[in-house]
């Protein structure tokens, strides 16, 4: 079933016509439950790799003996979700919840040193020709496959991400890689994804508030201020308000392409640390499709008489930070450069 989005509450640009010089496009890929193969687009499902090119490991020295089973995590969430489907009220029965426990607890495999290659696990896969707004990749390159190391433990802080992207070119892909190789157990269960089907749908989008103008972001956030102060006095009309940020802007959920949001910190430069040129956003990994801020963005085929249904919010059962997003950004000057990213 494809995904639609609503239409905007209003039309931003008929109150402030100068936006339409900043108008673009973003791809959102509503990811949903299903059985995707190598031949499609999907988050969670596997990827077209050649069986004679080696799989990504991450070899940074960090622990990686003990975490959860990878089939024990995906087990885990079928089994509340059908507890939750049947009963949401009194939830999973005394032999489920016993069955959990099991599945929810930590695994050590003694025989894991820190140095040793752990086998990176696949967050998604992106046909071009699928995803409109998706940045070209090398010259040829028509696929970009993503993966991370399954442990928060990178970066200076010691608690970051390590991210693998891979384009290549489907045509040259002749004998693929059945069964790549997993990790015995991993550190963060929100790097193991669900399969998940894509359901592209390119929509309008504008930039966030801080990265525009000093003089049109003052006006809008007046304008924004206004509206606050007249609802107030009219309650029944709060939630009916929309916001430049939340509902006007950038859409939530699963992105190619389009602007980044900065709503959790300051804007700032996201320039190719190998030759300058201000990057662009490839990909938005979100945690959810939509939340309470965001709901005026849930598809009309996810619309109930309460809004919206919960599990379809969270299809992939990615979770990026603290219920954040992974904003990706790539060189268009030279898509090989390294890539960089910020969580939002």
């Amino acid at each position: 079933m494809s995904r639609t989005t609503p239409p905007r509450p209003l039309d931003i640009e008929a109150l402030f016509p100068e936006l339409a010089a900043y108008r673009g496009t973003t791809t959102r890929l509503h990811p949903r439950p299903g059985a995707p193969d190598v031949t499609v687009s999907s988050v969670g499902g596997p990827l077209l790799w050649p069986a004679d090119e080696p799989w990504p490991v991450c070899d940074e020295a960090h622990g990686r003996g003990r975490g959860r089973r990878p089939a024990d995590i995906h087990r885990y969430r079928e089994v509340l979700a059908e507890a939750l489907a049947r009963d949401p009220h009194s939830g999973p029965t005394e032999d489920e919840r016993r069955l959990l426990d099991e599945l929810g607890r930590d695994h050590v495999v003694d025989r894991i040193v820190d140095t040793d290659p752990l086998p990176m696990v696949a967050l998604a896969q992106l046909y071009r020709h699928e995803v409109p707004d998706l940045p070209a990749g090398p010259e040829g390159c028509d696929l970009l496959q993503v993966l991370c190391c399954p442990f928060d433990r990178h970066g200076p802080t010691g608690h970051g991400m390590a991210l693998e992207l891979r384009w290549r070119r489907s045509a040259d892909v002749r004998e693929i890689l059945t069964t790549p190789p997993q990790p015995e157990v991993v550190g963060y269960e929100g790097y193991v994804a669900e399969p998940c089907v894509l359901h592209p749908e390119q929509v309008t989008t504008y930039p966030f508030a801080g990265v525009l103008p000093e003089e049109l972001c003052a006006r809008l956030d007046a304008w924004e201020e206004e509206a606050e102060a007249a609802a107030e006095d009219e309650p029944e009309e709060t939630d009916d308000t929309p916001a430049y940020q939340y509902d006007l802007s950038i859409p939530p959920g699963w992105r190619a392409g389009g602007y980044a949001s900065w709503h959790a910190t300051d804007p700032y430069p996201m320039d190719c640390t190998a030759c300058a040129t201000p990057m662009v956003l490839l990909i938005t990994i979100d945690s959810s499709e939509w939340d309470g801020g965001s709901r005026s963005w849930i598809p009309v085929e996810d619309r109930t008489r309460e809004g919206g249904d919960l599990e379809s919010a969270t299809p992939t059962k990615v979770t990026v930070g603290r219920w954040g997003e992974l904003n990706v950004f790539v060189c268009p000057a030279e898509p090989t450069h390294p890539h960089r990213w910020s969580i939002q």
